[in-house]
């Protein structure tokens, strides 16, 4: 697989697990620098989020927190596959879970715009 590159890509949620906090109103706005892929994400049920990961190949391991619009504060980890679509455009499969109490896991799919 080619070197991807995030920096200043804009990415949005196509599918999600009930349990998620983002919807597809939430925006990512991604940064890298090196292997450090970063991304700040708000809209939607996210009044602001942060995430920080580390690039392996197809892989992000990404640690996240965000505020939701019902001011809960939440963390959790995640691990993304990318793709790349025919068209050009970046694709995040996400297995994902929060860091709290509730354990709560599930699934993401994000595509750049």
């Amino acid at each position: 697989m080619a070197t991807i590159d995030f920096n200043n890509k804009t990415f949005s949620l196509i599918d999600n697990s009930e349990n998620g906090k983002v919807n597809a109103d939430t925006i990512f706005e991604y940064k890298q620098q090196g292997h450090v892929v970063t991304a700040d994400y708000y809209g939607g049920t996210v009044t602001y989020g942060k995430i920080i990961a580390i690039l392996k190949g197809d892989i992000l391991d990404m640690r996240y927190q965000c505020i939701t619009s019902d001011n809960q504060l939440k963390t959790g980890k995640a691990i993304a596959t990318i793709s790349t679509l025919e068209n050009g455009k970046i694709k995040l499969a996400l297995n994902w879970e929060w860091l709290d109490d509730s354990n709560a896991k599930g699934t993401s799919v994000y595509l750049e715009h």
